[in-house]
């Protein structure tokens, strides 16, 4: 079995939030696996399969900071470890189109997944990290809570439906495949 948990911060004010593109990736990722969300403790999930491989889908209500509370208690009640676990968010350090996929390592400084190496106890989890590029003017917070800007939005999206594939991927083919194929720096979109 396979989590694929999705950062961001639950309600409407968050929408369409650089934070968010994480939740957006999993809602794009119900929709193309026919499943829809339900609510459960403080969390949103959906399951389905891709291939034959079962998998749960993961919206954290718990806020991003919080987020490994809802992503630990799922992981002790489906019986997964963090080895199936993926965790796609947005990622500070990348240019908005790009994505990247990584397994382990440190938090690299985004406290939804601090909170999940903390709740867990294990960075031993694949990341699909979606980049939205750095603030040049604005501090930090004000920037990922920040609407994504029109000229900005094809690129956040596309970068979406690629963390979507690369998911699909690394379920179907394989974590060595799925990095093969996404973390090229030539990326085209």
């Amino acid at each position: 079995m396979w989590i694929i948990a999705g950062l961001g911060n639950p309600g409407g004010k968050y929408r369409n939030t650089r934070h968010n593109v994480g939740f957006q990736a999993v809602d794009l990722l119900s929709k193309r696996l026919y499943v829809t969300f339900a609510s459960r403790e403080n969390y949103l999930i959906a399951e389905g399969t891709i291939q034959d491989n079962p998998v749960v889908l993961l919206k954290p209500l718990t806020y991003m900071n919080l987020s490994g509370l809802a992503v630990s208690h799922l992981l002790r009640k489906k019986r997964a470890s963090a080895e199936n676990l993926i965790v796609i968010h947005d990622d500070l350090d990348l240019p908005p189109g790009r994505i990247k996929i990584k397994k382990g390592g440190s938090s690299g400084g985004h406290k939804g997944i601090k909170s999940i190496i903390d709740s867990i106890g294990s960075n031993e989890f694949i990341r699909i990290k979606i980049g939205i590029g750095r603030p040049a003017h604005l501090p930090t917070e004000r920037y990922v809570l920040a609407k994504i800007p029109p000229e900005e939005r094809p690129l956040i999206e596309e970068s979406i439906k690629r963390a979507t594939d690369a998911a699909i991927t690394i379920i179907s083919a394989g974590l060595q495949e799925a990095m093969t194929v996404f973390n090229r720096r030539d990326q085209s979109i």
